[in-house]
Parts: C-alpha cells; structure tokens; sequence
C-alpha cells in the first residue's frame, strides 16, 4: 500500500480514494503519520510550512507543491528526494489577475472605488485604455502564454520574452531573449512580469530598468515580489514616471508603514494570484494525475529538481 500525505481533511475529501493508495493527514506542523511508510507528501498550499520536517519522513521520495513557486522549498528538501510544482493549475487564476489589474490601473478603478467610500461622483476625465497599448509579457512560459491569450482580444500589439530567444507561436511571432530587454522597454506601455524567482530574476527590475520604462508606462508584477527592487520602485513611481500594479512585494505581506502603500500611481493586491475559484478543480485533477503516477511507478510531471 502506497502511504501520501495530504494537508487537512478538505483535500483528502476532494481528492478522494486512489485504488492502492492510503492517504494521511498532515501538514508539516506536528508528527508525520505513519513515517516510516509515508513517502509522497503534499504540503499547505498557503503559509510558510516548517519545510525543515520534511527531513523527519526517512523514507520520503516526492513533495508535490499546490503552487507553481518553489524557490523557498529547494534549501529544505532532503537528498534524493524529488520536487514537483504545480504548473497549470495556477494558470487561469493568474492570467485573469494580470488583466484585471492592468485594466483597473489603467481605466482609475482604485480611485473610482475611493471615490464611492466618500459618496463622491468624480469629474469626467479621460483615462487610458488597453486597446492599442504595446505590452511586453517578461515570462512565457505557461502563465505567461495564458496572459498572451487573454490579452490577444484586447487589440493590443504583444511580445514576448523568456530566458533565451526562440521562435513564437500562434500569439506571439517571436519570443525574445531577456537580453534583449533594453532596447524592447523604451517601446512599451505596459510590461507584466510573470518569471520565477531565481538567482538571475532577484532584482532584474532595478533602477535602470525603470529608467528604461517608456515615460507613464505600467508595470504589473504577478510573480515573485523581490523580481523587483522595492526602493527603485518607490522612487521611479513617486516620481510619476511611471505606474505598478503589483499582487506581490518585497517585503510581504507589506508592512502597514511602507511607503508603497502611499506611492502615487500604486494598486496593490496581496498575492492572491491563484486564489480563485479556478484553483481547486484544477489542483484536485493534477494531484490525482501524480498520485496515480506514483502509485503505478509512473513518471511524475511537474518535476523542477534532478532528484
């Protein structure tokens, strides 16, 4: 009998009986049931586990994540052990945030919803629209092609970038490399950041970055917050050159006395990226796809370590 481990007894329900597969309750926080025989964990999908318990399961073989980051998991994973994301699941959830924060940027929703708290009907005024704009998605990987394909009714004109140049696809007729970054920002009205979090993202949006930023541009980060240099940020924003809309932030959560909160032309959202209606279906359908892999001695999807 194959032992896994999901977080809380809500999942167990969802996910339902696996022919050949006992499934467990636990979350990291206390004892590992059945340790010896456990060997296939799924930890929380929300909060900070205590990732160093998963060096108490001896016989542990995969950690299956419910988010598409990871970066926090890798200095805790014991040896030998593989590491699977969540790729996909988080897909749909994301794309619609990344649009909806760009169109509510744009068109002033942050104001029009202060406004309604003080019963006051602003004057009309002219706002930015998302058709005609040149946006640049930095990220395209499967995220990153689900915000092309919802932007691409939008009649905007969209590129592309990633890691390494390479050839496009039905939405896009190229993908550019990340060094091409400099002479691709100048051009463009909007840019939405969707990139993992690595030791060659941590601060690529840094000063010079913003200062590459067409003047009264948006940037819209739905990816990991320290992509981006908080202060430059702060700095490039207030000084009205440009305008964010960010679901995530370095630090986070934001403190309540961070100048971000007050910074002109900032919409903030505390990274609920994933956290729609869309998630569960789609996490409940992968973790059954892995747990009956794992069960056959099938290879897993998702896998971002060499094991």
């Amino acid at each position: 009998m194959t032992v896994i481990s999901l977080p809380d007894p809500e999942w167990i329900d969802l996910v339902g009986p696996v022919e050949g597969v006992e499934i467990v309750q636990w979350d990291l926080a206390g004892e590992p049931p059945r340790r010896d025989e456990l060997s296939f964990v799924v930890p929380p999908y929300l909060g900070s586990p205590p990732w160093q318990r998963l060096g108490l399961v001896p016989g542990l073989r995969v950690v299956q994540l419910l988010s598409a980051g990871y970066d926090d998991v890798l200095a805790a994973l014991p040896a030998g052990v593989l590491l699977a994301n969540a790729a996909g699941v988080h897909d749909a959830s994301t794309a619609e945030l990344a649009v909806t924060l760009t169109l509510s940027s744009l068109r002033g929703i942050p104001e029009f919803v202060v406004a309604q708290g003080h019963s006051q009907w602003l004057p009309s005024e002219r706002r930015q629209s998302l058709a005609d704009k040149k946006v640049l998605i930095i990220g395209y990987g499967g995220i990153g092609v689900a915000i092309a394909r919802r932007l691409s009714g939008f009649e905007v004109t969209l590129t592309a970038v990633a890691s390494r140049a390479r050839a496009g696809d039905e939405l896009v007729p190229s993908v550019h490399g990340v060094d091409e970054l400099s002479s691709l920002l100048p051009e463009q009205d909007v840019v939405i950041l969707i990139v993992p979090l690595s030791d060659a993202t941590q601060g690529l949006v840094d000063r010079d970055f913003l200062a590459s930023m067409r003047e009264g541009s948006l940037l819209v980060n739905v990816s990991r917050g320290k992509v981006v240099d908080t202060d430059a940020l702060v700095e490039a924003a207030g000084a009205g050159r440009i305008r964010a809309a960010l679901d995530v932030t370095d630090p986070e959560p934001l403190p309540t006395d961070h100048p971000l909160w007050h910074t002109p032309g900032v919409l903030i959202s505390p990274h609920v990226g994933g956290a729609s209606s869309a998630f569960a279906p789609r996490a409940v359908a992968l973790l059954r796809e892995q747990i009956v892999a794992y069960a056959r001695e099938r290879p897993l999807r998702n896998v971002v370590n060499a094991g």
